[in-house]
């Protein structure tokens, strides 16, 4: 249940679910999601749910990782993208096969630790880990091509706008009970937003912890 061969079969099965950046099928099937949850669970690491990784946070189901990393990757360029809640570092470890630079914050110092072992033993240097809230963002990181939340806001936070870069996309979950995706562009002459899917995230909280 660890092997490439399982990973290539979950790569095959996001392919069926609609994912087509083939680059994001490759980092989708390079990337072992096992080491990244508990030993006891790492039978279901490949199945598409999410998993509890502690402090009532969770790894998000891999079609949603492969969803949000494809459009963050249809950014006009690939070069710095800001992760808000780094979580056990999984989707930062895709993100790193796809953009030069990846700023991941986390508001949870224990979780921010093992991720940091975590790609550190995957041997991946162009990610840089932050402890701090979200909802600030990493102004000395911006602009950022991407941004991608990986927790539901209620509402959008200024600060991150402000750091998208023109030609940027941002991709979060909003709402408390009825969640959904959303993506909001920057162009020259402002913002557009657009309502995707619905979803199912764990809160964004502020402050550390």
């Amino acid at each position: 249940m660890t092997s490439a061969r399982t990973r290539a079969r979950m790569a095959e099965r996001l392919r069926g679910q609609g994912i087509r950046d083939t680059s994001v099928l490759a980092a989708m099937g390079e990337v072992p999601r096992h080491i990244f949850i508990d030993e006891a669970l790492a039978h279901r690491a490949y199945d598409d749910v999410a998993l509890p990784i502690g402090h009532g946070q969770t790894i998000s189901q891999p079609y949603i990782v492969a969803r949000m990393v494809e459009l963050a990757a249809g950014a006009a360029r690939r070069e710095r993208v800001l992760e808000v809640g780094t979580g056990c570092g999984y989707q930062a470890a895709v993100l790193a096969r796809l953009f030069k630079v990846v700023y991941s914050v986390e508001r949870i110092g224990s979780l921010l630790d093992r991720a940091r072992l975590q790609l550190r033993d995957l041997r991946i240097s162009n990610v840089r880990l932050r402890h701090g809230d979200g909802h600030n963002g990493v102004p000395d990181g911006a602009p950022f091509d991407a941004i991608i939340l990986a927790a539901a806001a209620t509402h959008v936070p200024q600060a991150l706008l402000e750091q998208l870069a023109i030609g940027g996309r941002m991709l979060f979950p909003i709402g408390v009970n009825d969640q959904e995706m959303r993506m909001i562009e920057r162009f020259e002459e402002g913002f557009q937003e657009t309502r995707l899917e619905k979803v199912r995230f764990v809160p964004m909280l502020t402050g550390l912890a």
